[in-house]
């Protein structure tokens, strides 16, 4: 059995892994609170709408009172790696989850989007032991974490154009509502819910963190007839201010490049028709398509893989793909914002909190379209290491090549064409031919792109 590294921090129960299976060890405080929940009305209904996790409770083992097991996710993912839209919606399933649980007397008493993973494009929450019942006079545990982790974020990009990706990376607690305060102007308080949920949040919290050194807060608020109904009227409130937020209009260099003239005709025809017979090749587990931008070869891969992540760097070519995603339903891209020259590494208490990409799973098949010349003219990579990490990353990959008399290539190697000798077809054949046996090569009409469908030396 492995643990998971990032459970740890949950004292009444540790995720584990056996043989592909996901379980979860129970301690004796935790079984009431399972039990309340597995016989409650809305649990059964929302894991039947994919909303909550499918969990049943097998025979323990070990040191455990109970033990659960989980249906596998297919990947996961950290807030800090995905899109404006994929935060509000998680953002939204989380307080659906905490008015249904209310309802029947139960609360939340984590809000972390940590709690939220993806079946493609459609949220689902994981942890069932942040549920609990509800003790009388109790505040909803959970509000603080709500706002630092999911509504200042999204107000920080929704209101001052500001992405929240690096933020959420560099602090896994999110944004406390005096940061977010500090950049703030006096006309956003006028915008819905800052008022309420930053600036009077800012001014109680403080009062809350002195009080709390001096007294039983809680306890405070119990005596003094703290009632459910608050609690449902703050989510409701909060539900609204988040359905009401969005990005600002702001034009993405990416979000169109599908749709450039000087990309399209012979060439894309040929391109796609190689995807899909390599993608054919045979049935893939999980594909990564890297620097996917808006999706066109990730849903071609998905049509021969039980599970798509798309990489890519630019937020908003992120966001159109997973809002077309999620309109369609899509359970088999998971779209997520990831530059690959500074990717997400690991995260949290020794490094293994969060983990970095690979960790997560290694794709069986890798697209890698387009991308070469960014990687190497313009994040300035050495074209050998590049070939190498893909080497090691995934059994099969679907390269292209965009050639030194492509435009675009031309406009990178701009007053720096003698810092780049390793970029050329000769260098690049033969450091691919090094770590990949080729499987097939084709050069797109056009003369100035090639396409090569490899297999690695090393997996």
């Amino acid at each position: 059995m492995e643990l998971e590294a990032g459970s740890f921090r949950d004292r009444t129960g540790r995720i584990f892994y056996s043989n592909e299976n996901v379980f979860r060890g129970l301690t004796g405080s935790a079984v009431p609170e399972w039990q309340a929940l597995r016989g409650s009305r809305f649990f059964p209904r929302l894991v039947q709408e994919g909303k909550i996790v499918a969990t049943e409770q097998v025979e323990p083992a070990g040191e455990w009172a109970a033990v659960l097991r989980h249906e596998r996710i297919p990947f996961i993912s950290y807030p800090y790696e995905w899109c404006f839209g994929m935060l509000k919606q998680a953002a939204l399933l989380q307080l659906e989850l905490m008015e249904a649980a209310l309802a029947e007397d139960l609360t939340l008493k984590d809000a972390t989007p940590y709690n939220v993973q993806w079946r493609g494009c459609r949220p689902v929450f994981i942890d069932v032991l942040s549920f609990h019942r509800l003790r009388p006079g109790e505040p909803w545990a959970g509000y603080r974490q709500f706002c630092e982790l999911f509504l200042n974020p999204l107000l920080l990009e929704a209101y001052k154009g500001v992405p929240f990706q690096p933020w959420l990376r560099g602090s896994l607690e999110g944004i406390p509502p005096q940061d977010l305060l500090a950049l703030l102007g006096a006309r956003d308080l006028l915008r819905r819910g800052v008022l309420t949920h930053v600036w009077l949040h800012a001014r109680s919290q403080a009062r809350y963190d002195e009080a709390a050194q001096s007294r039983d807060v809680k306890r405070e608020l119990a005596a003094a007839g703290f009632r459910k109904e608050l609690i449902l009227a703050n989510v409701r409130g909060l539900a609204r201010v988040v359905e009401g937020l969005a990005l600002p209009e702001r034009r993405s260099a990416w979000a169109g490049y599908g749709e450039d003239p000087g990309y399209a005709g012979a060439d894309r025809e040929e391109k796609e028709r190689f995807v899909r017979e390599a993608v054919a090749h045979q049935r893939w587990g999980l594909t990564w398509d890297l620097g996917a931008n808006t999706g066109a070869y990730s849903r071609i891969a998905a049509a021969g893989s039980d599970q798509v992540v798309a990489l890519e760097a630019d937020p908003r070519a992120v966001e159109r793909l997973f809002e077309e995603g999620r309109k369609a339903g899509d359970s088999r891209v998971l779209p997520l914002v990831c530059n690959l020259a500074d990717p997400s590494p690991g995260r949290g208490w020794r490094g293994r909190e969060r983990k970095d990409l690979p960790e997560r799973g290694l794709p069986d098949l890798v697209l890698c379209l387009a991308l070469i010349h960014h990687l190497v003219i313009g994040a300035n990579l050495r074209l050998a290491e590049v070939l190498d990490w893909l080497a090691g990353l995934g059994r099969f990959l679907v390269i292209e090549l965009v050639t030194r008399e492509d435009a675009r290539v031309q406009g990178l190697l701009r007053h720096r064409d003698d810092l780049y000798e390793d970029y050329g077809l000769p260098v690049f054949e033969r450091e691919l031919a090094a770590s990949f046996e080729v499987l097939r090569r084709q050069e797109l009409p056009s003369g100035r792109r090639i396409l090569y469908f490899a297999k690695s030396r090393r997996r």
